[in-house]
Order: C-alpha cells, then structure tokens, then sequence
C-alpha cells in the first residue's frame, strides 16, 4: 500500500508538507497543494484513520447503541443515522448495550467520538452517567439536560383511543411495552386519559416488543373481552394477529387490531387506524 512518504516524493516535499496538505489544506500554498493532491491520486493513496484520529483527537467513528436486535423498530432509525453520518464523513456502527452496562459503553467510549442512545431502558442517572463517557443524544427517551429526539408517539396512541371509542368501541385493551420502557410509560398515560369517562380500558404487560410476546398475549387478550387492541409495538401486533387468527378469531370483525399503516394496508385493513414514527427522520435529526 502507499504511503505517505511515497507521496511526499512525488510531489517532491516533505513528509510534513505532505501530512499538511492532506490534513490542512487550507495552509498549505495553492501550487504544493495540488501537486500532493495529485500524487496522492496517481498512488490511490488513502489517510490512514487511526493515524488521523491520532493526530486530530478523533476516530470519524460514532455509535448508535441499541438495547436489543429484535425490535424492528431500530431499523428506519439506523438507516437515517447511517445516511446523515455518510454526509459527514463520519462512519456509524451498531452496538447492543443496555445503558446501565457501564463498563461495556466505558470500553466503547474510548473507540468513538460519540454515542446515539436509542431507546434506552436504563434509569436518569444511568444515562447521565453514559453521557459523561462522550458525547451523547438521546433517541426515544427524554431526560433533562441531556439532548434528545423523540417523537410525540404517546399523543398518537391516545388520539387512536380516542378514535376507537368514538367508533363504538365500549372495551379497549392496551398491550404495553417493556419493563423500564420510557415510551411505554407515557403512551399508558397517553391511552388512559383518553379512555377516561368515554370506555372501559384494560392495560395489559409489560410485554417484549417481539412477535412471540404478541403470540402470547392472545389468551390474556381475549380474557378481557374487549373489541379493539392498541399494542406497543408492530411485531406484538402481528404475533397477535397470527395467534388469534389461529383460534378463529376474526380480525378486524370480531377484534380490531392496531399497527403500522404499511402492515394494515398490505393485510387489506384499511379502515383500521394506524400509528407511523418516521425512524429514518429520528436518526437523521438524532446524528
């Protein structure tokens, strides 16, 4: 492989002037510039990023951090997280740590220059604590003075009780997310006060946002007798739909089920209401 030297004698400079004129082109002379420019090219030289991280205090590197792999959820928001960070010439990798492993994100701290904290299920302390590793944003959770990106999906799950009970609905079940879940805690706050004085609500969980957690939510689900379910997450809801469809239950007749629109509309329910989070957005806004 090239190296830097070999540059530096094309271009017939030294090997600062080179390293300058690749790192700091802004003080290095037009002409001399061009000429290192120019051999680097014809060599299909490429910097060295540990040597650039040494020189300049940083990796080029990030890491969006995720509690588990299950949760397709993740997916949009390492897809926007990834593409923003590409615009930066900054590299983005994918770690799975909850936030209360301290030693393992300590570890990683010392091979980033930052870290996306996504849907962390850790308490307050733990996140400040994790902020003081490196640089940090938040991504589905809010914790005073630390930077954050959310999205008001709490206003939507409420907003489609509402629906639902305007729609004849006397019995709604609402099937929440993980133990620890920021999110989760808000939407039930979300979805009891918009039930309040209009129609019984029955909150079960806390639940895995996995599709076998939505398989077993179906004999507890239809032990309260309720018409329409409300879940957490997308994968509990299609867990839910396949094992209720496996016991004969009609849906969306006999109990209407709620998720993303693209699933709704692949399945043909279109009538049923729908909750989106844009995730690639939050990635993007959160890098």
């Amino acid at each position: 492989m090239p190296t830097l030297d070999d540059v530096a004698r094309r271009a017939g400079v030294s090997k600062s002037t080179a390293s300058r004129a690749l790192s700091r082109p802004d003080i290095v002379a037009p002409a001399t510039r061009a000429r290192v420019h120019d051999a680097a090219v014809a060599l299909g030289f490429e910097p060295s990023r540990v040597a650039r991280a040494l020189a300049h205090g940083r990796t080029g590197l990030i890491a969006l951090v995720v509690p588990d792999l299950e949760n397709s959820f993740f997916t949009p928001i390492v897809n926007g997280a990834q593409a923003r960070a590409a615009q930066a010439g900054v590299q983005l990798t994918v770690a799975v740590h909850e936030a209360d492993d301290h030693d393992a994100l300590s570890r990683l701290a010392r091979q980033v220059d930052g870290f996306l904290i996504t849907a962390p299920r850790g308490t307050d302390d733990d996140l400040r604590a994790v902020a003081r590793l490196a640089p940090t944003v938040l991504i589905d959770r809010e914790v005073s003075g630390l930077p954050s990106v959310s999205a008001d999906v709490a206003r939507a799950f409420g907003e489609v009780i509402g629906h639902l009970a305007g729609a004849g609905h006397r019995h709604i079940a609402y099937l929440g997310g993980p133990h620890g879940s920021w999110q989760s805690l808000r939407r039930q706050e979300a979805v009891r006060e918009a039930a309040a004085g209009r129609t019984e609500l029955t909150v079960l969980g806390p639940v895995p946002a996995t599709f076998t957690a939505g398989v077993e939510s179906a004999g507890p689900v239809l032990a309260t007798g309720a018409t329409a379910v409300v879940p957490y997450a997308t994968s509990v809801a299609l867990g839910l739909l396949a094992a209720l469809q496996r016991r004969g239950v009609r849906v969306p007749d006999d109990m209407l089920i709620s998720a993303e629109r693209s699933v709704l509309d692949a399945l043909g329910m279109n009538g049923v209401p729908a909750i989106d989070v844009d995730g690639e957005e939050l990635g993007r806004v959160a890098a």
